[in-house]
């Protein structure tokens, strides 16, 4: 069981919710988010795409803009090289359909995840050079291609850097010293000396931030009737589409651009996105994070996982409906396909974690040599949410072995691995993803190193629920549903509210879905208010658990729809249940506890 914690961050909350016409409730909620000021208030409630930043803020902006105007003046050739994920799909079609509206000679390459790899490499380099390309910008990495970037620099060509990764550093005598690459311009708002108000954006924001200053503007207006806003106004969705796909913070600037991006991408006119929107059968839908980042975006990731992403740029690129269509599907026949071999990768690496020593270890280093290494990362983040613990998952290719970690808050992946970077041959990322590749000699002295110098404690593994506000559930309104809206988008950094209140009588239950992990039930207050709610999840466990609690007879009482003893604290929060075009209210329970 869960550690229950009720937010206690102090406020005036009936002020803030006279001055900004909400609830003292909603004023609570977004107290605990954070958000304290009125100036961030009023952002958070009303912000729109006149609050983003100027690009001009970003270090060596100024400097990037100025190379490569003077760079398509004078038709030089230009190289953009991406990534193989979303943002790097997503950030390479901005740069390239930004660019080439305004006549720049330039094409894209995305490495090849097994071929290449993750970002530069000397190879492509040197292809670059051949093919007499004069100009690289790289987008969604670069940062730590310091050798790669020294390289194309020797052979005589123009290297921008346009990223979002943490900056490579060595410690010396206990302090910090960041190591840059030497690139003609570096943008990366996480690099030191980068003054940018919001350090949280994707490669893809920053690569749109690169083509709003190219272009001019200090600030996005779409209302303006210009060629080169209406560009803007058409890239939008794919900085949020890439902002949700790699799991950025739905804070801030972020927030903006998903809240406004997916509401351009509902009306999107680019063939390939609106295709891909089709074939996953959400056409005419509200598009919502989940959407994006459970639906399409596995598309876009998974041609990268089993093809080349090339493909996912191209759907982007297309202008012929009929081509998008049929790119579309193979991109979610792709996906299905990725589904099947990631329940296989699974299956094996619990296996392997129960029936070995692994699982007493505070980070789960796991060793799937035969698994296909495109669904390390996936693999990784579910035996992360399984164990709670942060995971490495390692696979053998051609030449070495890679792998993918996903992290938990307690442990920074990055610096974590920044004290054990001499047993690797690559490795980056940030707090809670990370990439590396290892000779396989030594993967097991990984697996002891890295547990040796985590630091982590039992206390870092406790699982805790924080409650925002103990709300009786005979406040959840119709109303009090439609206020909630006004926090949407939901997402890492801006997660759902939750509510709890005690000594919840659970009347009649029914198990429901395919696999059975459905309870809808009936549930009363103490006053004998009644309302409909579900829960989600191994309802198997939790029958037991009443059981054990009440008696195996209450809970035959309980599925009967009969009088029982059934009692439990629960998390909740209100929502609206839509069944044959009529709407109902409900709960959706979170947590239970005795």
């Amino acid at each position: 069981m869960a550690n229950w914690y009720v937010a206690a961050k102090k406020a005036d909350f009936n002020r803030i919710g006279e001055k900004f016409h909400i609830s003292p409730v909603l004023a609570r909620i977004i107290r605990n988010r954070d958000i304290i000021t009125e100036e961030e208030i009023k952002i958070f409630l009303h912000g729109t795409i006149q609050n983003l930043y100027s690009p001009f803020l970003l270090k060596d902006m100024d400097k990037a803009v100025e190379i490569i105007r003077e760079k398509v003046k004078n038709g030089k050739k230009i190289r953009i090289i991406g990534d193989y994920d979303i943002d790097g799909v997503c950030s390479a079609y901005i740069l390239e359909k930004g660019l080439k509206a305004s006549g720049a000679f330039v094409d894209t390459v995305i490495p090849h995840r097994i071929k290449d790899g993750y970002g530069l490499n000397n190879e492509l380099i040197r292809e670059a050079k051949a093919e007499e390309v004069d100009t690289i910008i790289t987008c969604d990495n670069g940062i730590a291609a310091m050798e790669q970037i020294a390289l194309g620099r020797e052979l005589g060509m123009t290297i921008v850097v346009t990223d979002h990764h943490e900056v490579p550093y060595e410690e010396v005598f206990g302090e910090k010293r960041y190591l840059l690459p030497k690139a003609d311009a570096v943008i990366d708002p996480k690099q030191e000396e980068c003054t940018y108000p919001y350090k949280g954006i994707c490669g893809a924001v920053v690569a749109y931030k690169f083509i709003q200053a190219f272009y001019g503007f200090e600030a996005l207006d779409f209302s303006v009737k210009s060629n080169r806003m209406e560009i803007l106004q058409e890239l939008f969705p794919f900085a949020a589409f890439a902002t949700i796909g790699d799991v950025m913070e739905l804070t801030g600037e972020n927030r903006i651009f998903v809240k406004y991006g997916l509401l351009s991408m509902e009306k999107t006119e680019n063939p390939g996105l609106k295709a891909l929107i089709l074939a996953n059968g959400l056409f005419g839908s509200r598009l919502t994070p989940y959407h994006v980042g459970f639906v399409l975006g596995p598309c876009i990731n998974a041609t990268g996982r089993l093809d080349t992403a090339a493909r996912a740029l191209q759907l982007f690129r297309s202008e012929d409906e009929k081509e998008a269509a049929v790119l579309a599907g193979d991109l979610k026949a792709l996906n299905d396909s990725r589904k099947d071999l990631t329940a296989k990768g699974m299956q094996e690496a619990v296996e392997l974690v129960e029936n070995t020593g692994l699982k007493e270890d505070h980070v789960l280093v796991v060793y799937l040599p035969e698994c296909h290494e495109s669904l390390a990362g996936i693999i990784a983040g579910r035996l992360r949410e399984k164990y709670g613990k942060p995971v490495f998952v390692l696979t053998k290719g051609e030449e070495e072995v890679k792998g993918s970690g996903r992290s938990i808050d307690a442990f920074h992946m990055y610096d974590n691995m920044t004290k054990v970077k001499d047993l690797f041959l690559k490795y980056g990322g940030h707090k809670l993803a990370a990439g590396l590749s290892i000779k396989e000699e030594r993967v097991e002295e990984f697996r002891k190193r890295i547990n040796q110098v985590s630091c982590l404690t039992e206390k870092d593994f406790e699982e805790t629920l924080h409650i925002d506000v103990p709300m009786p559930i005979a406040y959840s309104t119709m109303e009090f549903v439609k206020e909630l809206e006004k926090l949407e988008p939901y997402g890492v950094g801006n997660k759902k509210p939750l509510f709890a209140e005690k000594n919840i009588s659970f009347l009649r239950g029914r198990i429901l879905g395919k696999t059975g992990n459905v309870l809808k039930c009936l549930v009363a207050d103490e006053r004998g208010y009644q309302i409909e709610a579900v829960y989600f999840g191994d309802i198997k466990k939790m029958l037991l658990e009443f059981e054990e609690q009440f008696g195996s007879s209450q809970v035959e009482l309980f599925l009967q729809g009969q009088k029982n003893r059934i009692k439990a604290a629960i998390a909740y929060y209100p929502d609206m249940n839509e069944f044959r075009g009529q709407k109902s209210l409900q709960l959706v329970i979170t947590n239970y506890s005795f």
